[in-house]
């Protein structure tokens, strides 16, 4: 069974011109981006820049187009080749009528704007409810906020990803903000 898996994903790779096998290689499609850059189509806000001085109601809203590129590249390195998300004439005929974004893909939103808190945030826990599908070319908004300051520099958020105020997909997280490392 594993095998077959393993087989039927590597020919999906394929047929969309991805090699999974190399570090590179896989990633092909996508352009590398460094720590702390932000492309010129993304949009971020902050209300808050100073890790010492986050609290509730400080909120970050991290905005940007879902594009092809993106659910390709996200079903390349996550091994979901759903054809719901990949093939334009196999989704017509479902529920959706049409292709429609990786739920989780979508939901990595939320982790993008919760990266450009303020100091270095690791994700403690994250819970999502998906509302409505998200067609190729949406540009959406995470929003998350504070709403406890829980102690020892840990916060819990609320998050939501929407679109045009059409909620796509609604949850909480709980993140720790640690300080950067000293540059040396």
């Amino acid at each position: 069974m594993f095998n077959s898996v393993v087989a039927a994903n590597r020919a999906a790779f394929a047929a969309f011109g991805v090699t999974p096998s190399g570090d590179d290689e896989g990633i092909e499609a996508v352009d590398r981006i460094e720590a702390d850059e932000d492309l010129p189509e993304w949009h971020v806000e902050l209300t808050e820049h100073d890790r010492d001085r986050l609290g509730v109601g400080d909120r970050v809203e991290f905005t940007k187009t879902i594009s092809d590129r993106d659910v390709q590249s996200f079903a390349a390195a996550s091994g979901d080749t759903n054809p719901l998300h990949l093939d334009d004439e196999f989704a017509s005929k479902t529920r959706f009528r049409g292709r429609i974004a990786h739920g989780t893909l979508v939901g990595g939103l939320i982790s993008a704007g919760l990266a450009r808190l303020p100091g270095l945030t690791i994700y403690l826990s994250q819970d999502l409810e998906f509302h409505n599908p998200v067609r190729l070319g949406d540009r959406l908004t995470a929003v998350c906020e504070i709403v406890e300051d829980l102690g020892d520099d840990q916060y819990r958020l609320t998050t939501r990803v929407v679109d045009d105020g059409e909620t796509i997909i609604d949850g909480e997280a709980v993140v720790l903000v640690d300080e950067l490392p000293d540059d040396e």
